[in-house]
């Protein structure tokens, strides 16, 4: 099991093993197998440590990811909330940022429905 950023990549196809990492999707994971000329069906229990070396390589140089992507993405939501813009109250508020409808849905930001007593007519 080779381990790559911090994470325990998978014994599945190097490309797929790659989705893995916090940052790296199925495009960028097929980008980096072409940069470090590893076949994308290769296993990653297959991988030889130059080939795992030069995976680093290219993470370390070329991408951001794991810590150092979610502490820019937090630093981003920080200064949003600190300049007081609107996408920043309804991220303090934590309601959905953009523009979906919230008198219905928005389950996900809003959490779970919290009852209020009905008002007698």
């Amino acid at each position: 099991m080779a381990r790559i950023a911090g994470v325990d990549l998978p014994n599945k196809h190097i490309e797929i093993a790659l989705t893995y990492i916090y940052g790296i999707g199925h495009t960028s994971a097929q980008e980096i197998c072409d940069k470090a000329g590893i076949p994308r069906n290769k296993r990653t229990n297959e991988l030889d440590s130059e080939e795992t070396n030069a995976l680093r390589g290219i993470l370390e140089s070329d991408y951001k990811v794991e810590g150092r992507l979610r502490t820019e993405i937090s630093l981003n939501i920080k200064r949003l909330m600190d300049i007081g813009s609107y996408r920043g109250l309804r991220h303090r508020r934590g309601l959905p940022v953009r523009g979906q409808q919230t008198q219905t849905n928005a389950r996900t930001r809003k959490g779970k429905r919290k009852t209020v007593a009905g008002k007698k007519k």
